[in-house]
């Protein structure tokens, strides 16, 4: 029993940590109940090298420079796709990410009990 609780072990270890500098998604929830909108929440668990912290790179969670999110720089982390532009929110409360044909995101930045969510 002894070898198998290590193994146990060992399997939870494995799949519990995340490579330095990497992020991946827990939880997604999508809803759609309002009309051309859909309000989706996100929370992502990342192992971030010193001096980064969790963002976005490219509508994806991300290790960041963590200067980018104390002065409230969004866009430095180009956080919308490659055929988007991204402007600040007027109170840098988040960005905007707009697509060429005229649709927009916008994500806002909230902090709760030493953690940060992201709403688009």
């Amino acid at each position: 029993t002894r070898i198998r609780q290590a193994l146990r072990l060992n399997a939870f270890i494995r799949i519990s940590q995340l490579a330095a500098g990497t992020c991946e998604i827990i939880t997604l929830d999508r809803d759609s109940t309002q009309p051309k909108r859909t309000i989706a929440r996100q929370t992502a668990r990342c192992a971030c090298r010193k001096g980064q912290i969790a963002g976005t790179t490219r509508a994806s969670p991300a290790c960041v420079d963590a200067h980018i999110v104390r002065s409230r720089q969004w866009c430095e982390m180009m956080p919308c796709l490659d055929d988007e532009g991204c402007d600040l929110l007027v109170n840098r409360s988040g960005w905007r990410c707009a697509q060429p044909g005229g649709r927009v995101k916008t994500t806002t930045v909230s902090y709760s009990a030493g953690m940060s969510s992201l709403t688009s």
